[in-house]
């Protein structure tokens, strides 16, 4: 890898000295905050033992350690564009970006975060609490950490969205093949590939756009000192500034949208299987939603009846056997509407014995979440495809079903989306300048100029925000790195190729090896919670 050829902008200890105080007075404040409701939401269960709190715990450090890891490489390349065309000092740029990393986290809707969660094996879902579902967890965050951890320390933007990706897939293809009979032990490769698409195209998005819209801004922009490097320390002129902080701001806050909703994800994971009584279901629902729920359940249920041909035994352990069935195989016989009917009728009736989501008993909120998601499973699988063939209006109703089993199972606590923030921008504070040297100086063998700094980071922006309104998870680093690198194509300013086959290499290598890495993780651990 190439030496950095140019001097990077420094700030005195006397100058950090009040962002620092007030990064260490907001991240206690945001930990005591987080810790008062995780209090609170366990003060109100009774689990008779101790060993799920502790679990919790480790659980949780490590699910915020991937976070803290990732804001390494991801929310650095945010600060790296302001950072070298010296639009702002280095720790005032880390500030910024976290505050607006902060804000993307805590408006994000939470559609990445169950997307991702979607990839895992639907028996693990299901029992998420029991040892292989702490394996399950423990093996992919692990497994995360440990390659983000070493592309750090290479200087290598690394994909942490694709390393997740990798380590979920070496969890579920761990958990098939040691369990060949079972068509749900392994990945929903539907759901892989409609993520692998976004992952293997966001850099391509991000090189050519980058590169075209860095043609068109010479076109049309006549200012000469839009496409000179910096000169020394000095700042751009103001109106290139402010563009380039305006390009900061929206990069971090996208990333915040998009990346930090996949901790948000891991954690409900971690929470929902170490204390299914407090996490299970969301207590906060009004009980006029779930009012509304118990009348659309009855419409669904009707569906069902009116596309049954005959009348099948709906003994309650039957209905859920014949329902995860469906689920495993895609197969619908005879049986699977009239049990489809049955679970509706038995999810409906249980909730409105309760009124609201917060009065069902401990006990029985795991299984309630756990059929509902299997009736959302299936229903999902009859939508993909398209059999039986329901009529525009059915469809719509059952849209409005699935839309309600989300409203009780899809939700995200605050304080959740409080500490990934933190952890993300914690890391980024802490160790952002490795990535930042490799993309501000080592993609492109002439320095940042301003043009390229702007062009990247507005299709970086573009690219990640439309990537959260899919519920897509894309990789920041490898959008805006790959961007850099079209500027500089496009420029005519030269690659480092040593840089770019480094990059290409952590690309290729990421998948494959947290595959194996997570795989092995989970054998492992499977020996010790079997």
């Amino acid at each position: 890898m190439h030496t950095a050829t140019t001097t990077f902008p420094a700030e005195s200890s006397a100058s950090s000295r009040p962002i620092l105080v007030f990064i260490a007075t907001t991240l206690a404040a945001g930990l005591t905050y987080a810790g008062y409701e995780l209090f609170l939401d366990l003060s109100s269960i009774r689990i008779g033992v101790e060993l799920p709190y502790v679990l919790l715990g480790i659980a949780l450090l490590i699910a915020l350690g991937f976070e803290f890891v990732n804001g390494f490489h991801d929310t650095a390349n945010a600060v790296a564009t302001v950072i070298y065309t010296h639009s702002l000092p280095p720790q005032a740029a880390v500030l910024w970006s976290g505050f607006w990393n902060f804000l993307g986290v805590l408006f994000s809707s939470g559609a990445v975060a169950f997307g991702i969660i979607a990839l895992l094996p639907v028996e693990l879902i299901l029992q998420v609490g029991t040892g292989a579902g702490f394996a399950m967890v423990f093996a992919l965050l692990i497994a995360a950490i440990l390659w983000n951890l070493g592309t750090w320390y290479l200087g290598l933007p690394a994909s942490s969205s694709h390393t997740l990706i990798g380590s979920i897939i070496g969890v579920g293809l761990a958990n098939q093949l040691m369990h060949p009979g079972s068509p749900t032990s392994g990945i929903e490769w539907g759901q892989a590939t409609k993520i692998g698409y976004s992952l293997l195209l966001s850099p391509l998005i991000g090189f050519i756009c980058a590169a075209l819209l860095l043609l068109v801004m010479k076109r049309l922009a006549n200012n000469p000192a839009l496409f000179r490097a910096p000169q020394g320390q000095q700042p751009p002129p103001l109106w290139i500034r402010s563009l380039l902080v305006l390009t900061c701001t929206g990069v971090s806050f996208a990333h915040g949208s998009n990346d930090g909703q996949k901790g948000m994800g891991l954690i409900m994971l971690i929470l929902i299987g170490t204390v299914p009584m407090a996490y299970a279901l969301d207590r906060a629902v009004p009980a006029a939603h779930v009012q509304s729920f118990v009348g659309i359940s009855q419409q669904a249920s009707q569906i069902m009846v009116d596309h049954t041909a005959s009348a099948q035994p709906t003994v309650e352990q039957d209905v859920r056997s014949r329902v995860t069935r469906y689920v495993q195989t895609g197969q619908l016989d005879a049986t699977t509407l009239p049990s489809l009917q049955g679970l509706m009728n038995s999810i409906a009736s249980q909730v409105a014995e309760y009124g609201t989501y917060g009065n069902v008993p401990d006990e029985m909120k795991g299984n309630i979440r756990n059929d509902m998601y299997l009736m959302n499973e299936a229903l999902r699988k009859m939508d993909k495809s398209k059999t039986p063939a329901f009529s525009a209006e059915e469809v719509q109703v059952l849209k409005q079903y699935r839309h309600a089993l989300d409203r009780a199972t899809k939700f995200i606590p605050i304080w959740v989306k409080i500490v990934v923030a933190i952890a993300l921008g914690l890391g980024t504070l802490v160790a952002w300048k490795r990535i930042v040297v490799t993309v501000g100086e080592r993609i492109g063998k002439a320095h940042l100029t301003y043009a390229q700094g702007g062009a990247a980071e507005l299709v970086a922006m573009g690219t990640i925000g439309a990537a959260d309104v899919f519920g897509l998870p894309v990789s920041t680093t490898q959008v805006l790195s790959s961007g850099v690198a079209g500027t500089m194509a496009a420029n005519h300013s030269g690659l480092r190729w040593t840089t770019v086959r480094n990059i290409l290499t952590a690309w290729v290598l990421t998948l494959p090896i947290s595959i194996a890495l997570s795989g092995a993780l989970y054998w492992l651990i499977r020996q010790f919670t079997a």
